[in-house]
């Protein structure tokens, strides 16, 4: 028998249980958009790699757990979750093959991966290689850390063209409807991320980690993927915080932090044979401290092996650039690293180009470079509200190149067009 003043405790308990979920909930701890949350439904069955023998001691290799706990949960008839929990989990270069039956498979990392620092353990560049999935949502707070510290004194493409590229941490290939969410990437061997040849990739929340001086490891690397969305994301790293490259088209950038780093970056384009044209690129409420650029374009110089593409429809609005040695920067010139370039005008067709409400400070003098190719000039650059001074306050200066430009609102430094 519950008494008025038991069903007035009872009610009271229940009504704060019930606040309590609703904070967490707005905290994004354990809700985001697609509803998946990381306590399982009652319908889903967990597969724990402790389960399939994994260890969490940091000095096992738990490849073979891993693999078998995937094909259990990839093949599982009704909704599946792989677990890795609390504790660290050394683990060598995997393939979380795909097509699953469970879609989407949940992916839950509560605990570190970290990887195993002998490159011999890896014949291709990849450690953490989800492919041919279609449905997949990686959540849980946990980390990766690919140990890349024992390995960068290693790293010498910028002196040797032929170099091998070593490991990225996490590769999404060929897969689509992802979601990952809320895991810290730490000093990856290579790149953090590398999204190829998927579709409807969304990237949030993401703590993406490594030295201002680690070579080549680029915070989030996109090639031919349509529709990749990252947002809320801190990315500190020693290369492109976001590089886009060939056939990448419907690309969004939303409040994501950058810095130290090399900026956000559209190529390089032109470089390679069947090249795919890249559109759609937005950049909005994002912020750029430090960084060697920020908002950047690059394309190679002619080469007579190298259809040319066509690269348009790039939207860059309300950035903040803080301490940036090259604040705006669009290089038809671009020849990096150990390669040797013939300097003919490059061939890529660069179009439809906006800046908007762009502002803040650059460490070089010229705060905006536009160096666009004489033989198809840049058509439709808009600059709308761009305040770029130096870090003391004094003027800056740009310089710009066969492009075809229109200017409104605010436009510091002054831009004038040849």
């Amino acid at each position: 028998m519950v008494t008025t003043l038991g069903r007035a405790s009872l009610i009271k308990a229940l009504l704060l249980l019930c606040v309590a979920f609703v904070s967490i909930e707005a905290r994004g701890h354990l809700v985001d958009g697609d509803g998946i949350t990381l306590i399982p439904a009652r319908d889903e069955k967990v597969f724990n790699v402790l389960s399939f023998g994994a260890k969490p001691d940091g000095k096992t290799d738990n490849v073979e757990a891993f693999m078998d706990a995937w094909r259990a949960a990839c093949h599982h008839p009704g909704k599946a979750r792989f677990l890795v929990p609390p504790g660290v989990f050394l683990i060598s270069a995997i393939i979380f093959g795909g097509p699953c039956t469970s879609k989407p498979i949940v992916f839950q990392l509560s605990g570190i991966m970290r990887a195993v620092p002998d490159v011999s353990m890896y014949e291709t560049a990849e450690w953490l290689l989800f492919e041919d999935v279609h449905g997949l949502v990686i959540l849980g707070g946990g980390a990766v850390d690919g140990q890349g510290h024992l390995l960068w004194p290693y790293n010498d493409c910028k002196k040797n063209k032929d170099c091998a590229r070593l490991p990225a941490s996490i590769i999404l290939n060929k897969v689509s409807d992802v979601s990952v969410r809320r895991i810290k990437s730490l000093n990856p061997m290579g790149f953090h991320y590398f999204v190829s040849r998927s579709q409807n990739v969304r990237l949030q929340r993401l703590r993406i980690i490594a030295p201002e001086t680690s070579p080549n490891t680029d915070g989030i690397h996109i090639s031919s993927s349509d529709l990749v969305r990252i947002a809320r994301s801190r990315i500190e790293t020693g290369d492109d915080c976001v590089g886009i490259l060939q056939g990448s088209t419907r690309i969004t950038i939303n409040r994501v932090t950058c810095g130290p780093g090399h900026g956000i970056s559209i190529g390089s384009l032109g470089k390679y044979e069947d090249e795919l044209d890249v559109s759609g690129i937005q950049v909005k409420n994002c912020t750029l401290k430090g960084t060697d650029n920020g908002l950047r374009i690059k394309t190679w110089p002619f080469k007579p092996n190298v259809i040319p593409i066509k690269a348009s429809g790039f939207w860059f609005q309300d950035v903040i650039l803080n301490n940036v040695k090259n604040p705006i920067l669009i290089d038809q010139e671009y020849c990096g690293g150990s390669h040797s370039c013939n300097m003919q005008p490059s061939k890529i067709r660069l179009s439809n180009i906006f800046f908007f409400n762009i502002v803040g400070t650059s460490v070089t003098p010229q705060a905006i470079n536009i160096k666009c190719s004489s033989a198809v000039p840049c058509q439709n650059v808009h600059f709308n509200n761009v305040n770029l001074k130096t870090a003391n306050g004094a003027p800056t200066t740009s310089t710009c190149m066969n492009a075809k430009v229109d200017i409104a609102g605010t436009q510091l430094p002054a831009l004038s067009c040849h």
